[in-house]
């Protein structure tokens, strides 16, 4: 079925809807070249059409322990080509089949670079797949005109679990809790992996439930939307510092730097891909990095006592914090990498280096 994304801006794309039906989200673009599945199941693309820069999508199937969730959070997939029949002896689905199973729209046939570049100049916009069947061009640039900004959604309580949970580790020192605001699958592998028993707790838990004594640190979770919409959240982090040593990642970063006075900002496209260059200022490394967001915590308005710690080396923006006096640090991009590299798997460890410092 021949269709078009059309931007809030009035802009629009030709290109094809083979599911049948359209939808609507924030246009982002990532430079992921692999990982489609990963990046649909994140929570984080939660309220986001992802565009996928590399053009031929679906080349190894479906896999089931490639979920970051349990269904896919990204409201749109656009892309150049979408390949029917996989190429992959353990693949359990074709990816449009299974977006169709899922009631997550598609575009194809659609000029991803001339996308790319748009949203590059113009900045990422809320954006609508409109079919044919579902009006004149027109009338979908009516729509697409009072479509919400990405900027004051508050988008953790759709992504969050429900209720509190547990992965056990009989060998673990330490019991971490996790304030989960749109956790990925992978960073809950990675912490269990590091020897830690985890507790899991909804968006909207109080401070008092998460520092309490059992706990041997806290962590803070990557999500989706805007980190400024999110006071409660916010409040109840604020109420966290300094009662154990705690680390934050991507919305978690950014709720750190609200709880520390600080303030976060919008980026004009984000940052979204799995090879993002990061500078660790501490020890001059430079990581490559997989990263998928589009706010920022603003550097000037940090208090003294918090230091920079990364900075993406492609705009300067702040990557990376740290406490100077208290056990907090927190990076903006994702050191779980998945999919991407493994250069900032280190922080996981560190963390744990932490607590044991903390409660020697």
């Amino acid at each position: 079925m021949r269709a078009h994304l059309i931007l809030k801006d009035g802009s629009f794309f030709v290109g094809r809807a083979p599911l049948g039906f359209g939808g609507s989200g924030e246009a982002v673009f990532t430079t992921a070249m692999m990982g489609y599945q990963e990046l649909l199941t994140d929570p984080s693309f939660a309220g986001q059409m992802v565009c996928m820069t590399f053009p031929e999508q679906g080349i190894y199937g479906i896999h089931a322990d490639l979920n970051e969730s349990a269904r896919p959070w990204a409201t749109a997939l656009l892309c150049r080509r979408l390949t029917e029949k996989p190429d992959h002896v353990f693949s359990e689905s074709d990816l449009g089949g299974w977006l169709e199973r899922h009631r997550v729209p598609v575009l194809t046939e659609l000029d991803t670079r001339a996308l790319t570049q748009h949203l590059r100049d113009a900045g990422a916009q809320p954006g609508l797949i409109w079919t044919e069947g579902d009006g004149s061009l027109e009338e979908g640039r009516i729509q697409a005109a009072t479509l919400p900004e990405m900027a004051g959604q508050a988008l953790a309580a759709q992504v969050s679990c429900r209720d509190h949970y547990e992965i056990p580790n009989p060998e673990a020192r330490f019991r971490v809790a996790v304030l989960d605001g749109g956790i990925k699958t992978s960073i809950l592998k990675q912490l269990h992996g590091a020897g830690l028993h985890l507790e899991v707790f909804p968006w909207d838990t109080p401070a008092t439930e998460l520092t309490a004594a059992r706990f041997g640190g806290l962590f803070l979770s990557n999500g989706p939307g805007d980190p400024a919409a999110l006071p409660d959240m916010q409040r109840e982090v604020s109420a966290c510092l300094g009662k154990l040593p705690i680390f934050g990642i991507c919305l978690g970063h950014q709720l750190l730097g609200h709880a520390f006075g600080g303030h976060t900002f919008k980026l004009k496209f984000g940052h979204r891909g799995a090879n993002q260059p990061v500078l660790d200022l501490a020890t001059g490394r430079v990581e490559i990095t997989a990263q998928n967001h589009g706010f920022a915590v603003e550097e000037a308005s940090l208090p003294p006592e918090i230091e920079v710690t990364h900075r993406h080396l492609s705009d300067g923006t702040v990557e990376g914090l740290r406490h100077t006096r208290l056990p907090i640090f927190s990076l903006q991009h994702h050191p779980e990498a998945s999919p991407g590299p493994h250069d900032a798997r280190n922080a996981f460890g560190k963390f744990v280096r932490m607590m044991e410092a903390f409660h020697a």
